[in-house]
């Protein structure tokens, strides 16, 4: 607890840095602690620890809509746990039984390569689930990229629960078996990475991870395991792919959606730590992160296709929900609308239909708090009620669609998603004093995977 005390301080007081474009670490400017923060990360916390059955640890896809769990949703579930606990919403006795009952429960589960009465195969999960039983529904894929997402929360929750109860034993005992069951070499088939997805119905996707999106910690958990290690080659086969140029003024490896530069550095700290390909940048994985929200706040503000609302404190796209796929007149113009989709905006990947999600906010707090809370701040404040309640923000709005039955203008979801709840606690936690990061840098997979893939420099040094 004092470590993590004395590095949330250096933290805040901008001691902790990115590497600038030449290499060399730079402070980021953060603004003194917000007390904002605290009720966000609250209200946004309590979606797991009330929407989730303790028995089971399965965290629903969304609510209050009905849905299955979604198998990424209980690796950010997992580790919300002990962020609570430091936040002090639960006792450390109450997060391990949790943990513990959501860890043996996944773990008996069947894995086989039926295509029912199943919930995976070789280690693997299905990306949704049923919250009742665990078991595979909508014939959906075995997701290698949830799956990993899964046990990041399971190697989290291994490493934190460290005490010498009988019950915090068997969480370490538990997690472990369930990362090294993860047959992840399986999960490459013939191809050089790792296949999307796998149906018993078809067999392995035709596609596989290839970068920049939010598989890096799929890659780095697969070279570090134990078991089942994928051979370093893959982490070339995923970086060969990147598309770096420039943006509004700045130079980064392009993904549209800020999913993709958030995932992966919710439980791992990519500040002063280069692979081959950031070497050759002078950047590390943090900056680019902090350089893609940037560029979507310079999107919002030069709002080029004239979407209503839009600003430099009204910005940020992801994947969400939308109001639906339908084409209206808006000031004078056809505009097309979506339903639930991959919004993005970076050089070679513009997908925008009037639709905010402020996790794309959330999430990257940790990157750029000086645009990122004055921007939640802003959302909450003009539009409270319907965009932020229970758990803290709904998952999309949209100023410009107009409701053709009522002739109301502006479109606000009403269901609140697992897999932008946990984004949003996390880094909150990680801005406040690195704790999920920190943590898991005590992970020797983490460490392995990250060496296998090329890693050296910063932290990873000095372990």
């Amino acid at each position: 607890m004092r470590w993590f005390l004395i590095s949330g301080l250096l933290f805040l007081s901008g001691i902790y840095g990115h590497c600038g474009g030449n290499g060399r670490p730079t402070s980021v400017a953060s603004p003194r602690w917000d007390p904002f923060l605290d009720t966000l990360q609250e209200h946004t916390l309590r979606y797991f620890l009330e929407t989730t059955d303790s028995s089971t640890g399965l965290s629903p896809d969304r609510w209050p809509s009905s849905s299955p769990s979604s198998i990424a949703a209980v690796g950010f579930a997992l580790t919300t746990y002990p962020i609570a606990v430091e936040r002090g919403l639960i006792s450390r006795e109450v997060a391990a039984g949790r943990v513990r009952s959501a860890l043996t429960f996944l773990w008996n589960l069947p894995q086989n390569n039926r295509s029912s009465n199943t919930a995976g195969y070789e280690g693997f999960f299905y990306h949704f689930v049923s919250v009742r039983d665990g078991i595979r529904v909508w014939q959906c894929e075995l997701s290698t990229v949830d799956t990993a997402l899964l046990m990041a929360g399971v190697i989290f929750c291994q490493t934190y629960f460290d005490g010498k109860s009988s019950v915090e034993n068997d969480i370490r005992n538990v997690a472990d078996s369930l990362y090294r069951r993860v047959d992840w070499l399986w999960a490459m088939g013939d191809a050089k990475g790792i296949r999307l997805g796998w149906k018993p119905e078809e067999g392995f996707n035709k596609f596989t991870w290839d970068g920049y999106n939010e598989a890096m910690v799929l890659y780095i958990l697969a070279l570090g395991s134990p078991s089942h290690p994928i051979p370093p080659a893959a982490w070339q086969h995923w970086t060969a792919t990147y598309r770096w140029a420039k943006y509004f003024e700045s130079e980064f490896i392009s993904f549209g959606p800020l999913f993709g530069h958030q995932y992966s550095h919710c439980w791992v700290d990519f500040r002063g730590i280069q692979d081959v390909y950031m070497r050759g940048k002078g950047i590390d994985y943090a900056e680019n992160s902090r350089r893609a929200t940037f560029a979507h706040r310079e999107y919002g503000r030069t709002n080029p296709d004239g979407w209503n609302g839009y600003s430099d404190h009204l910005w940020g796209w992801s994947a969400c929900d939308g109001p639906g796929w339908v084409t209206q007149e808006i000031n004078g113009a056809k505009k097309t609308f979506m339903g639930y989709g991959a919004r993005g905006v970076s050089f070679d990947w513009v997908s925008d239909d009037g639709t905010i999600a402020p996790t794309a906010v959330g999430g990257s707090v940790a990157f750029a708090p000086e645009i990122c809370i004055p921007t939640l701040k802003a959302m909450r404040d003009v539009y409270d009620g319907r965009l932020f309640g229970q758990y803290g923000f709904i998952d999309a709005f949209n100023l410009s669609f107009v409701d053709a039955e009522t002739g109301r203008q502006g479109w606000f979801d009403h269901d609140y998603l697992g897999i932008d709840q946990g984004p949003i606690a996390i880094m909150i936690e990680n801005l406040r004093n690195g704790f999920v990061w920190e943590i898991m840098k005590k992970s020797p997979y983490l460490r392995d995977g990250l060496r296998r893939a090329g890693f050296d420099g910063g932290w990873l040094a000095f372990r």
